[in-house]
């Protein structure tokens, strides 16, 4: 085999169509979590959702809306102050985040690269602009892309001495994929929805499991010349030092260097997931209530005071909590568990 096609071996087509199929997934139930998490109570209050359910349906099949209005709205309460509160924890966990950064970077040593230097030769071969490089002697990372309007990729100013040149260029570009997609921003802001949805902890194990697929979607670009100098370089530079930023995943992971390294090398590499079936399960159902109780809100309970209204009175729960009313088509249970007649069964037809 010669040096070229080593160079190519690349990725194999069934792994790259099996990775394609789960990033899809990922988004589809990332968005519909935010989706169904958000809209019971955005939707409601500030789109001005339409009212489809009026006031004088008071039943649906055996179901009674007003009973199911009055136990949803205490939880339509509490997701919005789960919504308040979120706001809050994104804000201060976020910003710390940001200033532990900000600190970080400013503390660094960082250098312009000299055009002349091996770092910007590779560099310049990877397509990244010398201009965005920057050196630091003593970096316990060996690179990574940081920065949300204008990103730059930040070495270890010896990283040429432990690399070679085609190993040090597949990183370089590497990095330069990171930059040009602006993955620092991306990730940012998936992190800053998990936070604010802090209450769905399976949100921040799927953000994590996007953050592997934004480390392989950019191997995957190098892998079309440089696959295997590039999972050399990973084999090298793997697990050396600690990650000072703990917001970057590509040489510190110890999970995700093994299916990088395997995939890079032409094998079948099959993707862990950081989610579990409980936590999912667990997510749908606080989700489901959640939404159940924005629609259910939607519903307008007649007033007895409103002589205007023809909605038929509903059955006064003066003596009886809502769930003990909750099916009523000709009966409901009393506190004794004694059999009570429904109030309106004779008013109102079955629909």
């Amino acid at each position: 085999m010669t040096d070229a096609s080593a160079q190519r071996a690349g990725v194999r087509p069934p792994v790259i169509r099996r990775e394609e199929r789960r990033r899809r997934v990922l988004l589809f139930t990332i968005v519909a979590a935010l989706l169904l998490a958000i809209t019971p109570v955005v939707g409601h209050h500030v789109l001005g959702a339409v009212p489809w359910l009026r006031a004088e349906q008071q039943h649906l099949a055996l179901l009674c809306l007003v009973a199911l209005h009055q136990l949803l709205e205490p939880v339509h309460e509490v997701a919005h102050w789960l919504l308040y509160a979120g706001v809050g924890y994104a804000l201060f966990e976020r910003g710390a985040v940001l200033w532990r950064h900000w600190k970080v970077m400013r503390a660094l040593p960082q250098a312009r690269v000299h055009r002349d230097s091996p770092i910007a030769r590779a560099a310049m071969k990877a397509g990244l602009s010398i201009a965005r490089v920057r050196a630091v002697r003593g970096l316990p990372m060996p690179a990574f892309t940081t920065g949300w309007i204008s990103p730059r990729v930040i070495v270890a100013a010896d990283l040429h001495e432990r690399l070679t040149p085609d190993e040090l260029e597949a990183v370089l570009a590497h990095e330069a994929v990171h930059l040009r997609r602006r993955d620092p921003l991306r990730l940012a802001s998936l992190r800053a929805l998990a936070s604010l949805l802090f209450w769905l902890p399976v949100l921040r194990r799927l953000a994590a499991d996007w953050e592997d697929e934004v480390e392989i979607t950019a191997d995957d670009e190098v892998a079309q010349d440089l696959a295997l100098p590039l999972a050399s370089a990973i084999l090298k530079l793997g697990g050396n030092g600690r990650d000072p930023f703990a917001a970057t995943v590509g040489f510190q992971r110890a999970d995700l260097l093994p299916r990088r390294i395997r995939r890079l090398a032409g094998e079948d590499a099959v993707a862990t997931s950081h989610t579990s079936t409980r936590s999912l399960v667990a997510a749908t159902a606080a989700l489901l209530l959640t939404w159940s109780s924005g629609v259910m809100v939607l519903h307008p309970l007649s007033d007895p005071a409103d002589h205007n209204s023809h909605a038929p009175a509903h059955c006064d729960h003066a003596h009886r909590l809502p769930i003990t009313h909750l099916f009523c088509r000709g009966w409901t249970l009393g506190f004794s568990g004694a059999e009570l007649p429904c109030p309106h069964a004779d008013t109102e037809s079955p629909r």
